[in-house]
């Protein structure tokens, strides 16, 4: 059976992938969004289902107002001695001026499924940390290096310097190891070694069209660095017809029967628009790595598959694959699933909870969609760019200030949201807003009066770039609401160079008055529909 790529559809960048035995796991960046550090297991490369998270606890990554996409950048998963090791970025300021300000981290796990320790602080020279642990019992930590100077270029080159695990902090001489290529941008460095060679991988070009994988080696862990002839192992930038678009950031693994992987990121634009609403994905390429020798791309180029060999590992299936987009939760259960995430700050029963109301998860209403802090909205990603997301909710607002219902969602600035609120005539209203690259905007031709009393069903439908909402007072009798909006808005290039996300959908409320008033959501539903 082939791999077909992407492997992990959907919000899933900057793939940093580890083999323990014959489990395989890949670990997503997550920006914003809480929990965070994404993982996913597998056991035959093909098949691959959500573990679970690594940062779960504001005691490990405090978001409280950090701008969007910033949060969690890059992380690195590795094994090594029964524990897993996880470094990530913790990104406090990333946009204006010449600044970022990124701070590196290092957990550990005895399992995939934690617990995860509290955070030992690394550094904040750069972001894109790694860990790697050399086959003398030496640990060595690379980041890359930013350079706010007015007249020097920001990305910096790749450091390395020695971590000290019984100390738990980093140790003696910094060395700035590679440069990069003339592709530009260097950053994303993994190490490994190889047939007396320490590799480094790293990403160039930028995350965005120009992107790429390239790859150098050197007999000593220091350097000098020898760039792949040919260089770069993996991308894109060279041909815009291919469907997989973006290739970068990459990581390694090898198969226990000697085979390799790069794990790396792609993205699928909406043509001809060329906008990438699922954000950037998670692909796999299989590599020829003779010993002593360079690796390549098995298929025979440097750009990025579709379809992939297989490694003739066991086929082992999941009932809920990342690439299954049948989601229906009828809230019966005690915990939230695994797939929901919420922005900047864990779930607490404070303002989500499913003990309310048996059947019901009650959010109660915070802050608008805008906010940077406290929103109560819970959303799970799009994985395909025909999408419906549907919900039943019970809400009575008193106030036009309060408001809950159904979000198409990127970012603050860049979301469409279907939500109940009152008129000023005392009746329920249903209505349509978007938020446009930051202007509010609504649609006064789109507002519906709704019966005072009674379940409203919400629904939303993508296909590709138009996003057609509907609702309902008896289920499954569907009426359209307003004109289709621009689907394009959710996307990382709408409007701007570079964004980092992807599409969500999810539910939400609102009460502005501050006495949160709450929305109690029977059931959330999200599946594929026919373009």
């Amino acid at each position: 059976m082939s791999i077909i790529n992407p492997v992990l559809p959907g919000f899933h960048p900057d793939p940093s992938i580890c083999r323990v035995g014959d489990d395989y796991y890949i670990a997503t960046s997550t920006f914003q969004w809480f929990p965070a550090v994404r993982i996913h297991h597998s056991k035959d490369l093909v098949h691959w289902k959500l573990a679970g998270y690594a940062v779960t606890r504001t005691s490990q990554l405090d978001m409280l107002g950090v701008e969007d996409n910033g949060g969690i950048w890059a992380p690195c998963l590795s094994y090594h001695d029964g524990t897993f090791y996880m470094i990530y970025t913790d990104v406090k300021n990333w946009t204006g001026a010449a600044y970022k300000d990124t701070h590196n981290y290092l957990i550990t796990a005895p399992s995939i499924e934690g617990p995860w320790s509290e955070p030992i602080f690394m550094n904040s020279s750069g972001f894109d940390p790694s860990l790697f642990h050399d086959t003398d019992g030496r640990k060595w930590f690379v980041n890359m290096q930013w350079d706010h100077r007015m007249n020097n270029h920001p990305f910096n080159g790749i450091l390395l310097q020695e971590y000290d695990e019984t100390q738990q902090k980093l140790v003696g001489p910094i060395k700035n190891i590679f440069k990069g290529t003339d592709l530009g941008l260097v950053e994303g460095p993994h190490l490994y070694k190889k047939d007396g060679y320490y590799y480094l991988l790293t990403a160039e070009g930028g995350t965005t069209w120009w992107h790429a994988v390239t790859l150098a080696r050197s007999e000593q862990i220091d350097g000098p660095y020898e760039v792949l002839p040919g260089n770069p192992l993996c991308t894109s930038r060279y041909d815009d017809t291919l469907e997989l678009q973006r290739a970068g950031h990459g990581s390694l693994v090898e198969t226990r029967n000697g085979q390799w992987y790069l794990a790396h990121l792609c993205g699928r634009p909406v043509m001809p628009m060329r906008k990438c609403i699922l954000g950037r994905e998670t692909a796999l390429q299989a590599l020829d790595w003779p010993e002593n020798e360079w690796p390549r791309l098995a298929h025979g180029t440097n750009t990025p598959a579709v379809e992939v060999r297989d490694a003739g590992l066991p086929l082992v299936s999941f009932e809920q694959d990342s690439k299954n987009p049948y989601f229906n939760d009828d809230f019966d259960g005690d915990e939230l699933h695994l797939e929901y995430n919420a922005l900047r700050a864990p779930v607490d029963e404070t303002w989500a909870t499913l003990k309310e109301k048996k059947g019901f998860l009650r959010l109660y209403g915070r802050e608008s969609l805008f906010s940077r802090y406290r929103t109560s909205l819970v959303a799970k990603r799009i994985v395909n760019l025909n999408t419906e997301a549907s919900c039943a909710v019970d809400f009575y607002p008193e106030t036009f200030q309060q408001m809950a219902g159904l979000t198409f969602y990127y970012d603050t600035t860049n979301h469409h949201y279907l939500y109940i609120t009152r008129g000023d005539d005392g009746e329920r209203k249903l209505g349509i807003i978007t938020c446009d690259a930051g202007e509010h905007v609504e649609y006064p031709n789109a507002v519906v009066t709704l019966p005072k009393e009674g379940t409203v069903y919400l629904k939303g439908v993508m296909n590709g770039a138009s996003l057609q909402f509907y609702y309902a007072t008896e289920k499954d009798s569907w009426m359209k609401i307003g004109r289709p909006v621009d689907a394009t808005i959710l996307s990382d290039e709408y409007k701007t160079e570079v964004k980092f996300t992807g599409a969500f959908a999810g539910i939400a409320a609102q009460d502005l008055t501050g006495r949160k008033h709450p929305a109690d959501f029977d059931w959330f539903n999200m599946e594929i529909v026919k373009s």
